[in-house]
């Protein structure tokens, strides 16, 4: 439905009362532009809610995802953002652990 060719995770948490054009200004603060065809990822600061948006080159998708029940695997790192494969993406988004999840879908760690 929506073409995703690279995605993008935020370390750092954002407010999930953001609205579509507040989660631009973070992907252009964070990533410097948000480039067509990418998905931007975001957190709260307890990784329970995420929010993903999409430039398809011509408009803005926001989706947003909260558990119920325990948090999503959340990256930490010194670097404000990090490569993540859509394969990657897609597991992150079911709460599964998608640092294991190569880049093959090969899971590499147990």
């Amino acid at each position: 439905m929506i073409r995703i060719d690279a995605a993008w995770l935020a370390v750092e948490p954002m407010d999930m009362r953001a609205g579509p054009d507040t989660a631009l200004a973070r992907v252009v603060a964070v990533f410097g532009a948000a480039q067509p065809h990418h998905a931007y990822v975001f957190a709260n600061a307890r990784a329970t809610r995420m929010k993903v948006l999409v430039h398809d080159g011509v408009g803005l998708w926001l989706a947003a995802r909260r558990l119920h029940a325990g948090k999503f695997n959340w990256a930490s790192s010194s670097q404000p953002s990090l490569p993540i494969s859509t394969t990657q993406l897609g597991a992150l988004v079911l709460g599964l652990p998608w640092q294991r999840v190569g880049h093959t879908g090969a899971i590499t760690l147990v």
